[in-house]
């Protein structure tokens, strides 16, 4: 089997130098990657890499080092303000699904479109109980109601991917109500919007790179909106807006961090690697009423 083989600290440094990166302290960079592994570090060198083997000219490490603690931050941001858009979420989809069939409707393959595999959905339940048994609001249901979760409570154990397909296998006419009494859209952007922001929240929460990077799931654009949004930070933050329920929260929460700590880093990044355009300030905030 073909392996690489590890290298020292000193050959990741002549590594980086042979492809072009300017190190200007030596000291700062042996100490980055005794605590920041040297694949990790190297990923953040896409961006200013003209060929697999040669990077930019003016590459430094220092600016590289600044570019993965801005990204460190930028992730931050995000995560917190996902993390309001997801249990909103589990509000809303919870909410309308159990006063229309009932706390332990979701139990019922009836209350769902027929292309969805309810074996393969119990299964996941039973399995995120079971995983979760020693958690005590699942204790309390577990031995004062038998097992009967509400879904309000069953949701609380669902992950964002687990949130999604549970919206996507609702009735349609049912999502196209919720996704328009919640959020103003149509269920098909909903749907769509929904996985996207499950892709950012997994990027967040195992520390993938944000800036200069594609996600997999391409966004639909809002109508009425321009330009069109692709699968890049600005394109994610702005289905970040259409779903988050607190315009004042958002302004203050996500839209004046993110411009502190791109105006604080206004030298070393390019706004198109964020697919950031000119005017992206005045369209990611909400204005004012």
């Amino acid at each position: 089997m073909k392996q690489k083989l590890p290298s020292t600290i000193n050959e990741q440094i002549a590594k980086l130098r042979e492809r072009g990166c300017v190190i200007e302290d030596e000291k700062l960079a042996r100490e980055t990657l005794k605590y920041i592994n040297y694949f990790r570090l190297s990923n953040y060198f896409a961006p200013f890499s003209v060929s697999k083997q040669r990077y930019e000219e003016g590459t430094t490490f220092g600016k590289i080092l600044r570019i993965y603690e801005l990204d460190r931050k930028l992730r931050s941001i995000l995560i917190a303000a996902l993390e309001e858009i997801e249990i909103a979420l589990r509000a809303a989809i919870s909410n309308f699904h159990a006063l229309k069939y009932g706390a332990l409707g979701y139990l019922n393959p009836a209350s769902f479109d027929f292309k969805h595999n309810h074996n393969s959905f119990m299964s996941k339940i039973n399995y995120l109980i079971e995983a979760n048994e020693e958690r005590a609001f699942v204790k309390h249901y577990n031995s004062k109601y038998s097992g009967a979760f509400p879904l309000w409570v069953v949701m609380e154990l669902f992950s964002f991917g687990t949130l999604a397909f549970f919206y996507k296998d609702m009735h349609n006419a049912d999502k196209k109500t919720l996704a328009w009494d919640y959020y103003h859209c149509s269920p098909s952007e909903m749907d769509n919007w929904i996985f996207c922001l499950n892709e950012l929240r997994n990027y967040c929460a195992h520390y993938n790179r944000i800036y200069g990077n594609t996600f997999p799931v391409e966004p639909k654009t809002p109508r009425d909106f321009e330009p069109e949004l692709k699968a890049d930070a600005f394109g994610y933050i702005m289905i970040m807006k259409q779903l988050y329920h607190d315009r004042t929260n958002w302004n203050e929460r996500i839209v004046k961090p993110l411009s502190r700590l791109l105006k604080k880093n206004g030298d070393i990044i390019r706004l198109n690697d964020l697919g950031f355009p000119e005017n992206w300030a005045e369209l990611i905030a909400f204005v004012e009423e």
